[in-house]
């Protein structure tokens, strides 16, 4: 191979929406940067910016409390009654999640009518986190510092001139906001304050930022301050959310003080941030030996070529770094970190697993917190869940979320979200994955699988004709039985979370291991269709509706290993069915792509090809390689972007606790390559090289393992030592 993979995109061009702005983030704060040379603006955003309740005491966004219905629903459904459940709620209504929305934009105008935009480039290296624009002698830098969580610019040049304001008015941006300016001037050049507050709400947030001006002169220009004859601007914003009144001299005391420094103030605050943020981009990398015309592009003409290898390389970089960037106080949301509009939230039951998938392999733990620290602040609620709802001890998930209430608060007649039991382990998957990985057991994890074990203990009570346990009532997120209603009974996926959920918080919790496993022992086994597929539904007479962009009931073959070509081969070739049987729905990137990993869990590289290659050839990425939830660029959207990464892993190298297997499903466009730095759930790091003639595999292992390893050549055991590298050779492609 010659050359390397492009850790970076570029363009020749500002971006005309905010869709297209390069993205960088700390996992708090976020910014959007457009690049345009006279009005340079910055979008910034925060993790906590949602909208307040929009309902007296947010009454509405408590869970229902129909748990006093339980028994009655319940035999009504066992009894054939299967609409029992459409009215099994206290008759409250749906509440949608509060929507996040952005704080305001940095701009520095330098003049106004339209630039002459020759020359002009911009450009995100993900190895920094940096987005620079430069033109006419002018360069501008962004950052958001991981090390001192302050969203961090540079703009250099001959004889600055410009005004430098925080601005609101964004698009769809309500009217009613309470907004109030503050501008004064600082030895070091300006301190601008913009306080925004909600209508009918104590709820505020508030943006500071220090100016420290080189050369020229600093004088005062409402809203903002104007600067003349300046060598260079250093702008350093921050967001805060608070109640009452922010302190804004004394945050522009803290950001002040960022400043004292013997070297320059950017290269001494890049320098800090690199340290965390460099050292986590580059663990991981995947070299695709593309074309080095190719990789030379910028990325708006890379999204024109979709078969190109460079773009393949590409999207992997920047998924990565998105990712990262936008995980810290709380795990990406639709939106990732960053939007442009005022209506976006979470969505639990596909999206956040989707995009968070490569956390574990891709050595990004800092994801792993993200998602942690999310789950540790609702357990309270995910209690109040399973106590309203269903009655019972323990914690259930909910479907939607706004980042910090976790009350199951959104469902109605066609989403049922609140019957929903599957969530809580479908969430903390990643969290084992984790452990497994790194071999330690975090006690966090501990003890929220003790409390899913606790639901399961109160609430698996009602038994069928056979003698075993019933879901009862179930829910297939976000499907129906082609002759029954949403709420129905044995989803495939309850029962593949309930038997994981029990099983693994046995393995945490040895004092309840044999009461917790009987239980999941006398959960019913799944059940196989008239057309040969795994049935969505386990109950006989339920069923299943195809056209569908939601793939739960797979969920014992990814991301669980309950159903594997290894171990249960009947059971993986009707799973194989269902995938092919599975039909777009309305064609989302998330659907496409949960199908591709499904599929090369099964080790089926065509459908895997065929999957990505709707995403690819779907138009579903802008300019920013941050991607679309629809074709055509339609809705921002993290889901593809986000979630590429873990597929492209997934279909080189996968990894159980004892098994390792090597190239499942091999992309017949990619004939060769080098991914490097993966973590393996049985705690060694692997490096993999592959070309038609064959290829080789470099593990370091953590700790003593012995695992049964996969080739294209057939299975062997292979036996790892903790800290003695091992090179296993693989053999020639097939022709």
């Amino acid at each position: 191979m010659t050359g390397g993979p492009v850790h970076g995109t570029w363009e020749p061009r500002p971006a005309a929406r905010w869709e297209d702005a390069f993205l960088c983030g700390n996992g708090r704060h976020g910014a959007l940067v457009l690049g345009d040379p006279d009005d340079d603006r910055t979008v910034v955003t925060h993790h906590t910016l949602v909208r307040p309740n929009d309902d007296a005491g947010g009454r509405h966004r408590l869970p229902p409390l129909p748990a006093d219905q339980l028994t009655d629903v319940q035999d009504r459904l066992l009894s054939g009654d299967l609409t029992a459940a459409e009215d099994f709620t206290d008759g409250r209504p749906l509440q949608w999640v509060r929507p996040f929305h952005p704080a305001f934009q940095v701009r520095l105008r330098h003049h106004e009518g339209a630039p002459d935009l020759t020359g002009h480039r911009r450009e995100v290296d993900f190895a920094t986190g940096e987005a620079t624009a430069r033109h006419d002698g002018r360069t501008s830098r962004v950052f958001v510092s991981r090390a001192d969580d302050v969203i961090v610019q540079h703009v250099t040049g001959r004889d600055l001139t410009l005004r430098l304001s925080l601005d609101h008015r964004l698009p769809n941006a309500p009217a009613t906001l309470r907004v109030g300016h503050g501008a004064v001037l600082t030895p070091e050049g300006a301190l601008l304050s913009l306080r925004v507050r909600h209508p009918g709400s104590d709820l505020a947030y508030t943006g500071v930022t220090v100016a420290a001006v080189t050369g020229g002169r600093t004088e005062l220009a409402p809203p903002g301050a104007r600067i003349t004859g300046a060598r260079s601007v250093l702008p350093l914003t921050r967001v805060l959310r608070h109640t009452g009144e922010a302190d804004v001299v004394a945050e522009g005391r803290v950001l002040r003080d960022l400043l004292t420094t013997d070297e320059p103030a950017y290269d001494t605050l890049l320098g800090r941030h690199l340290a965390l943020h460099r050292t986590a981009y580059e663990r991981v990398t995947l070299d695709l030996d593309a074309d080095p015309a190719e990789r030379a592009l910028p990325g708006s003409a890379l999204l024109a070529r979709p078969r190109s290898t460079a773009l393949l390389e590409r999207l992997f970089a920047a998924g990565r770094y998105h990712l990262l960037s936008s995980s810290g106080t709380l795990p990406p949301r639709l939106t990732g970190l960053w939007t442009g509009d005022w209506d976006t939230a979470f969505t639990l039951d596909a999206n956040l697993n989707l995009q968070t998938a490569s956390a574990a392999a891709a050595a990004l733990p800092e994801v792993t917190e993200a998602l942690t620290t999310l789950i540790q602040g609702q357990l309270p609620h995910w209690r109040d869940n399973a106590r309203a709802v269903f009655g019972a001890r323990g914690v259930v998930a909910p479907a939607h979320t706004d980042g910090a209430s976790g009350h199951s608060c959104h469902f109605s007649h066609e989403y049922p979200l609140h019957l929903w039991t599957a969530g809580a382990d479908w969430l903390l998957k990643p969290l084992v994955d984790h452990d497994e990985t790194y071999g330690a057991r975090d006690p966090r994890t501990a003890a929220a699988l003790a409390e899913v074990a606790d639901f399961y203990e109160d609430f698996l009570t009602r038994t069928g004709p056979d003698g075993r346990l019933v879901v009862v009532p179930s829910y297939s997120p976000e499907n129906r039985p082609a002759n029954g209603s949403w709420g129905a009974l044995n989803a495939a996926m309850d029962l593949s979370a309930a038997r994981h959920a029990l099983h693994t918080a046995a393995a945490y919790h040895p004092d309840r291991a044999d009461r917790l496993r009987a239980l999941a022992d006398r959960l019913p086994p799944h059940r196989v269709n008239a057309d040969g597929a795994l049935a969505e539904w386990a109950w006989p007479g339920l069923e299943d509706t195809y056209d569908h962009r939601h793939l739960s009931h797979l969920y014992g073959v990814w991301p669980l290993d309950e159903i594997t070509p290894y171990d249960t081969p009947e059971l993986a070739e009707a799973a194989r069915r269902a995938l092919q049987l599975r039909g777009p729905g309305n064609g989302s990137a998330h659907g496409h792509l949960h199908h591709a990993l499904i599929a090369a869990r099964l080790r089926d590289g065509r459908r895997v090809a065929d999957a990505l290659g709707r995403v690819l050839d779907g138009d579903f990425f802008h300019d920013s390689l941050m991607s679309a939830h629809s074709p055509r660029r339609n809705v921002c959207n993290a889901d593809a972007a986000h979630t590429l990464p873990a597929l492209l892993i997934e279909a080189l190298a996968q990894s159980t606790p004892d098994r390792l297997v090597l190239l499942p499903a091999p992309l017949p466009a990619l004939p060769c390559g080098r991914l490097t730095g993966i973590r393996t759930r049985f705690g060694a790091a692997l490096d993999l090289t592959w070309t038609p003639d064959g290829g080789t595999a470099v593990l370091r292992p953590d700790r003593t393992a012995r695992i049964a390893l996969w080739t294209p050549a057939g299975a062997q055991q292979l036996d790892l030592v903790a800290g003695e590298e091992r090179v296993v050779p693989l053999p020639p492609a097939t022709r």
